[in-house]
């Protein structure tokens, strides 16, 4: 029996019984039914009975969600000599008994681990301070716990032998009694850690929970070299006086600062601190999916507005003029009231932010909402602080069903009393769309949902709706275009997003325009900016990202093609080579980067063939992605030529790799450094590279690569398989459809192919693979295609050792991974099989 002691989450009733045959036909009853013979048998009961032989991908489905919770750490082994007093302690405090202590001293006797969503930062974090960062920011949505964050990645630090005395800073004592206390939790030390808050002082000074007020007060008490590690909670705070002054003075060995948002709304950044970087920033989509967040229900309502005659200056519409075509527009007013009325559950009971165009509009819309028999005010930069905080407060009682507001409160204000968003204005930043969004997504008891009314008008060809919808949704234009056009099929449980029919013509409209200017646009910006500029720069400036310079790679989309539409003088460049280059954007790994960098330098005179070993395979790969998977190896040195024969290709490259250097967010470990193949576990890989580093050939010397999921390398006695876990119907026929999946993140559900059995050859290997001693990697992507339409690449999960089988032709084989997969990619995979 296994138990989980979470009581803050919510779980799913229904009782579900799986009945294993060792006929294979096994059946499964789902519904109100505890395990007794009155309720399986003669009581009135609500079940669905479902059985292998008539819906066997049910029955998988139930089985793969049964054995992802039973492997999961937050479901605890239960022996009731063991832990029958830690399960009565959790009993009351779910029932909420009288006396009912918290449990902690029973927490700090079990090992505490992160969730797989923290998982993901902290392997971030790593891979930041590998690189020689040790500044590092995480950005996070409140809910997703940073402060255990903190404390796991402080405990990381310590088992390395790097962390030791510790400085964590907060502006509120409550946050720093909580976050010691999550601290002794993950350290397993009960004693952990002093306050420096209130009255309180610290004796040993060693790990010390401070408020920032109380370390002003004694800032030049403090040795800058006394802490190694410094974590800073809510650092968006970090541009107050205070805290610039504090972190002046500091030198320790490792800073980490924790926020939900890096913007202020004052203007100041506060990236300074962390050479410009964000070390991991968290999607809101996983913040919904994980239940951190409260689920959203947006609309898109056509408000009758035409902005297309609005100055639109520097990327934005000229803020003045819009305050003056929202300000006094009554029946924009109204359709605004009606809007509220028709989607609202209860308007009379609605807490609602407002976010306006300017200050008059702000006031108008109080001013009409109080007609409207909704009490509102109107607030802007100018409103003295105590009247804005007073606002606010009556906003919490209810006494206000509305405030309206213009640059404020688009981050660093905790309002999770908020359950209705009104977004009255065109917003061209995604950042600060997300920013109001999320002021309404925090939890608070009673709340289910957040309202988002979105107010759609005639807008300028230059308004690009796609920022806002891809912030939303991520993607690229072209599945935000298709997503819009199908009605959102894919949300997070629980969220909701419509358009009317207007808005969503509007929309769409908008957003063909900008797929079919797009290439234009940035030919454009680029010849505005002039032929000095370089790939990072050109980004920078423009505000663009990789996957809209290389949107489609296959018709030639790269920066050099870019630089040739905006009329710069180059030289004669090969096509191929141009539709080569967008391929190599999800390299992710040093050892690939600086090889390739070193070998594309224009004074480098050695050829593929010129190189050994582990060099010469990773020459080969780049020959693989930059168009060679059909030609023999033999020719790699033309193609090495051709590149350095270009200035502009060779310098594109190289940019584009620094660049992707420079983003490099997961650790990867060589399989064996050793070895010829240079492969790493957590490195990111095409099928070409894959071949070209096991130099996997036919009888010309092209490149073999797999066509049904499986290689064996006889060279290096490998099996090499391979997955997509999402297996669409246009991509795979019901015989390809395999079944796999990762139960826990080292354990992994894999089915062979259909020929495979245990008493072919290929079982057999499988089976006996421990045995034999010959060697399985795991390579895994998501789905086949990305937005671009270009095919994905895989991750190299590492090596796998044969654990269990059962069935055959398919095998289902459970295969134990070397190394735990990726917290993201785990969560992927849990969700394709649950």
């Amino acid at each position: 029996m296994k138990i989980s002691y979470e009581i803050a989450r919510t779980r799913l009733h229904a009782k579900a019984w799986l009945f294993h045959r060792q006929s294979g036909l096994h059946t499964a009853y789902i519904g109100s039914s505890n395990l007794t013979h009155t309720a399986q048998v003669d009581g009135l009961e609500w079940n669905v009975r479902v059985s292998a032989a008539e819906n066997p991908e049910v029955i998988e489905r139930f089985a793969a969600t049964f054995d992802q919770y039973w492997q999961e750490p937050e479901f605890e082994d239960y022996s009731p000599q063991r832990d029958s007093e830690r399960l009565d302690h959790a009993l009351s405090r779910q029932r909420g008994d009288a006396g009912a202590d918290d449990g902690t001293w029973l927490s700090l006797l079990v090992d505490v681990v992160p969730k797989p969503h923290q998982d993901v930062v902290l392997e971030a974090l790593e891979a930041e301070r590998r690189r020689g960062y040790h500044r590092n920011l995480v950005v996070a949505a409140t809910g997703t716990g940073k402060t255990w964050i903190a404390a796991f990645d402080f405990k990381q630090l310590r088992d390395q032998g790097a962390g030791g005395s510790l400085l964590f800073v907060a502006h509120r004592e409550e946050i720093l009694r909580q976050s010691q206390q999550v601290f002794q939790l993950v350290l397993h030390e009960p004693g952990f850690g002093e306050l420096l808050v209130g009255g309180e002082r610290p004796r040993a000074g060693r790990h010390v929970f401070a408020s920032v007020q109380s370390l002003a007060n004694r800032i030049d008490e403090i040795d800058p070299n006394d802490f190694d590690v410094v974590i800073v909670d809510e650092f968006h705070h970090a541009a107050a006086a205070s805290y610039e002054r504090l972190l002046s003075r500091l030198k320790p060995k490792f800073l980490l600062g924790l926020t939900a948002t890096p913007e202020r709304a004052d203007g100041q950044s506060v990236l300074e601190w962390f050479d410009g970087r964000i070390a991991s920033e968290s999607r809101l989509w996983d913040a919904l999916d994980q239940g951190l967040l409260c689920p959203f229900h947006y609309f898109g309502v056509n408000d009758a507005t035409d902005l297309s005659t609005v100055r639109f200056e520097r990327g934005r519409y000229v803020p003045g003029e819009l305050d003056n075509v929202f300000t006094g527009d009554h029946v924009r007013a109204i359709r605004i009231r009606q809007a509220v009325e028709e989607f609202v559950t209860d308007p009379h009971e609605m807490r609602a932010l407002g976010f306006c165009a300017g200050i008059n509009h702000a006031h108008f819309m109080a001013r009409q909402f109080t007609n409207f028999g909704y009490p509102a005010v109107g607030l802007d930069a100018n409103t003295p602080r105590g009247d804005r905080r007073s606002a606010l407060a009556r906003l919490r009682r209810g006494e206000l069903r509305a405030v309206f507001a213009v640059d404020l409160f688009n981050e660093g204000v905790d309002l999770p009393e908020v359950d209705t968003v009104l977004m009255l204005r065109p917003t061209e930043s995604a950042t600060v769309f997300l920013q109001q969004l999320g002021r309404g997504l925090r939890w608070t008891e009673g709340k289910q949902v957040l309202t988002v009314l979105d107010f759609v008008g005639q807008v300028r060809r230059e308004y690009r709706y796609d920022v806002r919808y891809r912030a939303l949704l991520g993607g690229t234009r072209h599945q935000v275009q298709r997503a819009v056009e199908a009605d959102f099929p894919l949300l997070p449980p629980g969220c909701a997003l419509k358009l009317d029919r207007i808005a969503k013509e509007t929309v769409l409209g908008n957003l063909r325009e900008a797929v079919h200017n797009a290439r234009k646009r940035l030919a454009d910006d680029l010849r505005a900016l002039g032929p000095a500029t370089r790939l990072a720069g050109f980004m920078r400036k423009a505000g663009v990202e990789l996957d809209e310079i290389y949107a489609r790679p296959g018709s030639g989309h790269c920066f050099t093609e870019l630089r040739r539409s905006a009329g710069f003088k180059q030289s004669v460049v090969d096509d191929a080579l141009l539709r080569a280059i967008g391929r190599l954007i999800h390299v992710d790994d040093r050892e690939r980067i600086d090889a390739w960098q070193e070998m594309l330098e224009a004074d480098h005179s050695g050829r593929f063939s010129g190189l050994s070993g582990r060099k010469r395979r990773l020459g080969l790969m780049l020959f693989a992605v930059l168009g060679g998977r059909r030609q023999p190896i033999d020719e790699a040195d033309q193609v090495l030529k051709s590149v350095r024969g270009s200035p502009e290709l060779r310098r594109e490259i190289s940019d584009l790799l620094e660049i992707l250097a420079d983003r490099i967010r997961t650790v990867s470990w060589p399989l064996d450094p050793a070895s010829e193949v240079p492969l790493a576990s957590h490195a990111t890989y095409t099928l070409g590279e894959i071949a070209a580093a096991h130099r996997h050939t036919d009888q010309r010397g092209a490149l073999v690569l797999p066509q049904a999921g499986v290689l064996w390398n006889k060279a290096t006695q490998t099996d090499l398989l391979f997955v997509t876990l999402e297996k669409s119907d246009k991509d795979y026929s019901p015989t390809t459809r395999y079944a796999d999946y990762p139960i826990s993140p080292t354990l992994f559900h894999w089915e062979s192919q259909n020929t495979a059995s245990p008493d072919t050859p290929t079982g057999r290997r499988y089976i006996e693979q421990p045995v034999r001693g010959t060697n399985v990697i795991l390579f895994v992507r998501e789905r086949k295609r990305d937005g671009r339409g270009e095919t994905l690449p895989y991750h190299c999960l590492g090596r796998a050792r044969y654990r269990s089988h059962e069935s055959e032709r398919p095998m289902k084989i459970l295969w134990e991974l070397e190394r735990p997969m990726p917290g993201w990619l785990y969560q992927a995979g849990k969700v394709v099989a649950g």
